[in-house]
């Protein structure tokens, strides 16, 4: 386990929703956030209270579809999937976020 946790930098928690969909496919909310945390190593803390608004944008701009389902411990959750807009966006995030990390990668290691 890290020895803290890190808040999700702001504007990809879009990018990371996304992928986990396209990785695992249907998930409940609380499918996603538990595997961004497993996948981060337990390093980035997943707020419910910034991910379930995010889950309503994203399915209000057409890159999510969400159904009521039951999980495995049968109790009555929301299910989202990822739909093919939402394959297109994933694709514009991923590039986004690699041109994003190679220009900061390119200031921090600038020498004067």
């Amino acid at each position: 386990m890290a020895d803290r946790q890190t808040d999700v930098l702001r504007g990809t928690l879009d990018l990371l929703v996304l992928k986990t969909l396209e990785t695992l496919g249907p998930m409940h909310g609380w499918g996603i956030a538990r595997r961004i945390e497993q996948v981060s190593g337990d390093a980035l803390a997943m707020n419910q209270g910034t991910l379930y608004p995010a889950l309503l944008r994203l399915e209000q701009r057409g890159w999510i579809d969400s159904k009521w389902g039951v999980t495995e411990n049968n109790r009555r959750a929301r299910y989202y999937v990822l739909t093919a807009r939402g394959r297109r966006q994933l694709k514009v995030e991923e590039e986004d976020w690699a041109r994003m990390s190679t220009i900061i990668a390119r200031v921090l290691g600038a020498s004067e």
